[in-house]
């Protein structure tokens, strides 16, 4: 079942489920954020990893090679064509053991041809949400910190699961900031 504002509310102010939590969509003069009627949408933090190939690297997700990015602190974040960053959202999220929730993108960056790609957040995990943003156009991209990234939809499981991320010591939990591939 897909969870509403209401219980997004509820669990972001009791349990600090969303910190910071802003109440009610924020649309002028930036790409919306905050809670809408089924979901919230997070904003995307001013840091960002750009992926660079000066070294002519070999992206390989068992042994990550650091220097394939280039770190920015930024309010406007430019992807070269075809290529991608790594940011994090502003938002820190803990999930309830009994709930799973998915990302997707804003529709103004998709439009764009601008792709937000997140896994899914698992039961009991925490942290900063690392977001890949993918340029898929022939064109440099914008992406505006502070400003909405992607919309999480929360979904609540019949029971609570048997083995959440927690139990398992999952390799991201309590992650801060833009978090590189890990083994």
């Amino acid at each position: 079942m897909i969870l509403s504002d209401r219980w997004i509310r509820e669990q972001a102010l009791s349990t600090g489920m969303i910190e910071p939590f802003v109440e009610a969509q924020r649309r002028e003069n930036c790409i919306s954020y905050g809670l809408s009627s089924y979901g919230y949408d997070a904003r995307v933090a001013d840091e960002f990893k750009i992926f660079t190939n000066v070294d002519s690297a070999v992206v390989d997700p068992k042994d990550f090679a650091a220097n394939s990015f280039v770190d920015r602190k930024t309010d406007v974040c430019i992807i070269p064509p075809n290529s991608f960053a790594l940011a994090r959202t502003v938002e820190y999220f803990r999930i309830p053991r009994d709930t799973l929730v998915i990302c997707l993108g804003k529709s103004t960056y998709a439009r764009c041809g601008i792709i937000v790609n997140v896994t899914p957040l698992e039961p009991e995990w925490e942290g900063h949400v690392t977001l890949e943003f993918s340029n898929t156009t022939p064109l440099p991209a914008k992406i505006y910190a502070n400003e909405g990234a992607c919309q999480f939809l929360f979904l609540k499981g019949d029971q609570p699961c048997e083995t959440s991320y927690a139990d398992r010591a999952g390799k991201y939990m309590g992650q801060r900031g833009v978090t590189l591939p890990r083994l």
